[in-house]
Formats: structure tokens, C-alpha cells, sequence
């Protein structure tokens, strides 16, 4: 059973709980976005595997997960990025942002204190189906013109991280 870290207002660690019933509950709890880049300046997208256990089927950011009770958020990010997408990139955290939404769909609620990594990567990508469905690069007209005119095709998180950090391709 995978457990998340259960965080207090300022992000202190108050304890752990299993991660689906975190989500059930709605508890805040520690995370990580990864926002990856490639030379052209895209950035990498990829659409939640329809088997995901919310907000299944929806394009997001590079990469996202939670730390482990007891694992650096930093370490987590780069353990999850080989886990998932099969490749390594020098990251760096640019914010920490809170946030909480509910996906009718799944019945669960994503409430967070989400630490946003930046990273480039040109590597090629090898993606563990069981996470994702699709990954492509955009370029940030394309995917202001998306957004604009498909908001829904998108998870909540990720359109809420573009509007309130200043996501650059690491330079």
C-alpha cells in the first residue's frame, strides 16, 4: 500500500496515510509537478492512462506523484521521472503551491502542497503504460491556444500551476 505525507498548512509533515484514502478524505498531503522541456523550448505533455484513479484520460504536465514517509521531495521527483517516463533530468523547484480539487468522476479529492520541478530533457522517452496514455511536445502558443479552447482536456492542477508560477524552460 503506497502511503502519502500528510502536511499541516505551512507544509510541515504531520504524519502518513494510505494514498487513496488521503485522496477519499481529501487531506493535504506533500507532492510534486514535473514540468519538462526540450531544446525547442516545448514542453512535454502527457494524458493520464485511462486506468489512472482520477482524472484518468486527461493531458497534464511531464510528470507528477507523491514522496515516499521519509524521502526527500527532491529524490522522490527523480525516482518517479525514471519510474514513469524511463529517463533522468537535472530538475530544479521553482515554487510550492497549495491547491484542492475534486474529480467527480473517481469520487476523489486531489488537495495538496505541490513542490513544481522545471527540467530539460531531449532523451528518449520510454512511458510506463500503466501511467500513460499519450506524450507530446507543445510549444507554449499551441498550448495556450489548447487551453483556451479545450480547458476540460486538461487536468484542474496543471492549468491551475500555469496561471500562478512562472513555468520557464530550465536554463
Amino acid at each position: 500500500m503506497e502511503q502519502v505525507i500528510l502536511v499541516n498548512a505551512r507544509g510541515e509533515a504531520i504524519g502518513s496515510m494510505e494514498k487513496i484514502e488521503a485522496h477519499r478524505k481529501g487531506l493535504l498531503h506533500r507532492a510534486f509537478s514535473i514540468f519538462l522541456f526540450n531544446r525547442q523550448g516545448e514542453m512535454l505533455l502527457q494524458r493520464r492512462a485511462p486506468s489512472k484513479y482520477h482524472f484518468a484520460g486527461l493531458w497534464s504536465n511531464a510528470c507528477c506523484s507523491h514522496p515516499r514517509p521519509g524521502e526527500n521531495t527532491a529524490e522522490a521527483a527523480e525516482r518517479r521521472l525514471r519510474e514513469e517516463l524511463g529517463v533522468e533530468a537535472e530538475l530544479k523547484e521553482i515554487a510550492v503551491i497549495r491547491y484542492c480539487f475534486f474529480d467527480p468522476s473517481s469520487g476523489l479529492t486531489e488537495h495538496e502542497m505541490d513542490h513544481v520541478f522545471v527540467g530539460f530533457c531531449d532523451a528518449p522517452l520510454s512511458p510506463d503504460p500503466q501511467q500513460t496514455d499519450a506524450l507530446r511536445w507543445v510549444s507554449a502558443r499551441e498550448l495556450s491556444k489548447e487551453m483556451q479552447s479545450n480547458p476540460s482536456c486538461f487536468t484542474p492542477w496543471f492549468r491551475f500551476i500555469l496561471e500562478n508560477v512562472s513555468v520557464q524552460p530550465a536554463g
